[in-house]
């Protein structure tokens, strides 16, 4: 049994599978359709040479047919094509996402512009783990550019500010986002134990994009599937796809993936965030660190309620004992709180959140991963 006929075989509830050209694929999807598009195109990155590590080892670049074209002139036609049918097929209120390097990003904004989508915000992706400079000769690249932006400026967009807001400690997330590559049991093989696609993107990164700027039940187009990231954060998250791509080797690969997720409870983000972020970090470990000490008073925001932080990394507030969550709770009078953003303390003369504590402890500890 070939690749095509195997892939025929496999089906998905509430997602579509569509193997052949982008472009052409694009024009049979019906007009304003789709409430969100990820487009991952190809970054023509015109390598001409082998590159190599100190120990000469070769590294795996992006060598494959799908990123050459003949010019900038022809990237250009083919960029425009593919954005032209995704705007046609984009909702009133749908957005767009691009992601690009320094090869191609800014390209795909000109061309993204002249069709009058609207920019919202570029998002910079900086790689905790890039590949090196191996030869010395320019900066690390270290980061990639995502675009996100709607049909028009008058679009009503979807935006879950709230949502991203408590994945990021209940702070606003920034434009900044520190995500690692796609790496170890996530990235893909082939027969030969080898990477079976150059460029596949990390979940991490796929599933904010979609959790930030798409409903339940909402469709969302991937026109550049490649192994099927986006369709995997898609099912995960209750979203439906559809996701094109012309090599049958990604798109079977891509749907056994996908065959495998289970979708998951997203009632509480903070039971489904799956950055580092979300890593958990006891109210003791900063007593261990000396960012707080034993004895030190911390407050809520008014500063009328203070409670004593205790070596055992409870607080003492009156004569009851408990964690900050428990003491939190009990000075208001509620059944639950979050002691992470309720207490504060001050150091050098400056309030201070201990969640900023919390988040300090938790970058050093991905720095170190």
């Amino acid at each position: 049994m070939n690749m095509r006929d195997q892939f025929k075989k496999l089906k998905i509830r509430n997602s579509k599978f569509i193997l052949g050209n982008t472009i052409n694929e694009l024009k049979h999807l019906e007009t304003e359709s789709i409430d969100m598009i990820f487009c991952d195109p190809p970054y023509f990155l015109q390598l001409t040479k082998e590159l190599r590590r100190p120990d000469m080892t070769v590294v795996k670049g992006v060598k494959e047919t799908w990123d050459k074209f003949s010019s900038y002139k022809e990237y250009d036609k083919f960029t425009n094509l593919w954005l032209t049918e995704c705007k046609r097929i984009l909702k009133k209120d749908g957005t767009i996402w691009l992601i690009g390097t320094y090869h191609n990003i800014y390209r795909l904004g000109y061309h993204l512009q002249n069709l009058n989508f609207w920019v919202l915000n570029d998002i910079i992706w900086n790689k905790i783990n890039p590949l090196p400079n191996f030869k010395g000769t320019r900066f690390t690249n270290a980061h990639e550019v995502l675009i996100w932006a709607t049909k028009a400026k008058e679009s009503k967009y979807t935006f879950n500010y709230h949502t991203m807001k408590k994945m990021n400690n209940n702070k606003q997330m920034r434009s900044d986002w520190n995500l690692k590559v796609c790496q170890g049991k996530e990235r893909l093989k082939d027969s030969l134990n080898k990477t079976l696609h150059s460029t596949q993107k990390p979940e991490e990164l796929l599933y904010r994009i979609i959790l930030a700027s798409t409903k339940q039940g909402d469709m969302v187009l991937d026109p550049f599937f490649g192994t099927g990231t986006t369709g995997a954060m898609c099912k995960k998250l209750g979203r439906k796809f559809i996701g094109i791509d012309s090599n049958p080797q990604y798109m079977h690969a891509a749907k056994k993936r996908i065959m495998k997720i289970n979708p998951i409870d997203t009632s509480n983000i903070e039971s489904v965030a799956i950055s580092s972020s979300s890593k958990k970090i006891p109210f003791s470990n900063l007593l261990k660190k000396g960012l707080i000490r034993p004895g030190e008073k911390i407050f809520n925001s008014k500063e009328s309620i203070r409670a004593t932080v205790l070596s055992n990394g409870n607080l003492k507030f009156k004569k009851v004992e408990g964690s900050i969550h428990k003491i939190g709770a009990y000075v208001q009078n509620k059944p639950s709180c979050n002691g992470w953003t309720y207490w504060f303390v001050k150091q050098n003369n400056k309030v201070i959140s201990i969640n900023d504590h919390r988040n300090f402890l938790r970058e050093e500890i991905s720095s170190k991963e």
